[in-house]
């Protein structure tokens, strides 16, 4: 017995062992960084000084009038999530479904659709930031071609989030080949029923198709309403220069855009630990609403519900 116990804490220690590098790894890179930002966001702390400690103040200056930007963050985050999260979900499906029918070239197809996820996102916003400059941009050099009036597009308050929004539709190809796969998991005998019952192609998507890629629905919804939050460098690269990062007029300062800014613009590592930690909350709240109320529409072929 002596021995069975010393082997099973030689064991036990030798896991650990293995362990222990992935372990300091979380603890050095994820939870102490963490825990810092933590306490950040309760000083006051700019680059060089020393944090002097004020509780809630960063959190209230956030959600009066003191700093307005703070609410162009949030108005332009959510107006830009509303707005690309669907957008990007509805036409990747759809091409997805295309995809998934015997046509000629399919291969190339698939293949074209996804060449603009492995381009650099900063490499993208550049090309897209020419193709929709206002002035000599290809994009409004073809419309006046054809005698029609131009858009300001990045340079106007009203088009700028819609113009990110379009670029987040070319780079859907992570959320098609998601898609791809899930109907392709689709039992096609399902489909031969709906057929024997005179059911029709509207049928099969509404019935057979939805249902059975509803959890993979689920996870693009949720996956990406996380990523828009997050976004940065569309409206880092897109919006600068000319434009000021943000602008105009902060139209297209997205959250993670004035987090940026007030850390390394303004130097406010405080507020800016603060305005991260919200984030958080934000994410983890939205997270768990999905979560909760999912039960309702995902579904699962054992007949297990979320």
């Amino acid at each position: 017995m002596n021995g069975f116990g010393s082997a099973r804490r030689r064991e036990a220690a030798a896991g650990w062992l293995f362990a222990m590098p992935v372990i300091l790894g979380w603890v050095i890179f994820v939870a102490g960084p963490v825990l810092v930002t933590v306490f950040l966001a309760l000083t006051d702390y700019n680059v060089g000084g020393t944090p002097r400690f004020v509780g809630a103040e960063n959190y209230r200056r956030f959600f009066t009038s003191a700093d307005p930007s703070f609410f162009a963050s949030v108005r332009a985050t959510a107006l830009y999530g509303l707005l690309s999260v669907p957008a990007c979900i509805a036409v990747s499906f759809l091409l997805a479904l295309l995809l998934n029918t015997k046509v000629r070239l399919r291969g190339l197809f698939r293949a074209a659709l996804f060449v603009p996820v492995i381009i650099p996102l900063a490499a993208s916003s550049v090309i897209w930031m020419w193709l929709f400059q206002p002035d000599f941009g290809v994009v409004n050099f073809v419309i006046r071609a054809l005698g029609m009036s131009a858009p300001q597009w990045l340079a106007s308050e009203r088009t700028v989030i819609p113009t990110m929004v379009l670029m987040n539709v070319w780079l859907s190809g992570n959320s098609i080949v998601i898609f791809l796969a899930a109907l392709q998991a689709v039992p096609r005998h399902l489909y031969e029923a709906v057929e024997v019952e005179g059911g029709n192609a509207w049928h099969k998507l509404v019935h057979i198709t939805l249902p059975m890629v509803s959890p993979t629905i689920f996870f693009v919804v949720v996956t990406g309403f996380i990523n828009a939050l997050q976004a940065f460098v569309q409206p880092a690269i897109m919006t600068s220069d000319a434009y000021h990062a943000g602008g105009p007029n902060n139209a297209s300062l997205l959250y993670v855009l004035f987090i940026y800014r007030e850390a390394f613009r303004f130097s406010k590592l405080g507020s800016a630990s603060a305005a991260a930690v919200l984030l958080f909350a934000v994410i983890a709240a939205l997270t768990w609403f999905f979560f909760r109320f999912s039960r309702s529409f995902v579904y699962y072929e054992a007949g297990e519900r979320t």
